[in-house]
């Protein structure tokens, strides 16, 4: 007779199950970025959260300062049937519902080195509406809304030093404005182009700079040529780049 895991979703069992055969095969723990391919999650930061229930339930441990550190506490067979999707509570530990998840669009490309010329409309959208991300909403502000909040893929190397690298997903909510610091997507009108910097008004000019050492600051001398899109909310770290 099949047995009931209480308190886990589909994702949940299909971890533990892929944690339990590769231990047993290699003798050793799976990467986030191979727990992540496994389930088809592309973001590592959305394996790590899972993970980290998983861990809060008593399913596994782990050491995050240590790679392949996770031990199987509670083995998740084959014939365990998946719970509802309701919120539970598994020994003291809420483990949220489903709907915990927020299917971000991704709306296409942001240069995160040069600006990056944007395609002519009559080739077709820029925006691909069925491409989406997840994003677990407890990972994000209680003062963001789903409805208001895109993502863009990055490329270029421009902002590494804050963590942003090139086939990386950012989350974006709209703007119109910005203060000095902030890391925004822009448009620069006079040459149809876009990009990711950091932000400063200087009075009679605007500094995109970069978060790379090896890179220098693109200077907006007529501030009126640059538009502000959206600021970043979140980060997120692929599990590998897109071909």
């Amino acid at each position: 007779m099949a047995r009931k895991t209480e308190g886990l979703g589909d994702r949940h069992i299909r971890i533990m199950r892929f944690l339990t055969d590769f231990q047993e095969q290699h003798g050793y723990s799976p990467s986030i970025r191979e727990i992540g391919k496994h389930i088809s999650v592309d973001s590592t930061s959305l394996v790590d959260y899972y993970l980290e229930q998983l861990c809060q339930s008593g399913y596994i441990e782990r050491d995050k300062r240590v790679s392949r550190s996770i031990r199987i506490l509670r083995p998740v067979y084959s014939n365990d049937t998946i719970a509802p999707r309701t919120a539970s509570t598994t020994r003291g530990v809420r483990i949220p519902p489903s709907n915990d998840l927020w299917a971000i669009p991704i709306w296409g490309r942001i240069g995160a080195s040069t600006p990056m010329p944007m395609p002519p409309s009559e080739g077709g959208s820029y925006f691909d509406p069925e491409s989406t991300i997840e994003i677990a909403r407890s990972m994000l502000s209680s003062r963001e809304k789903a409805s208001d909040l895109f993502a863009l893929e990055v490329t270029g190397l421009s902002m590494i030093d804050a963590m942003v690298n090139d086939g990386d997903i950012i989350i974006m909510k709209p703007a119109q404005t910005a203060n000095n610091g902030e890391m925004v997507a822009v448009w620069l009108d006079d040459n149809n182009e876009t990009t990711l910097k950091y932000f400063y008004n200087e009075g009679n000019q605007i500094r995109l700079q970069p978060a790379n050492p090896t890179m220098g600051p693109i200077y907006v001398k007529n501030p009126s040529q640059l538009r502000i899109q959206g600021k970043v909310v979140m980060i997120v770290r692929r599990v590998e780049k897109p071909l």
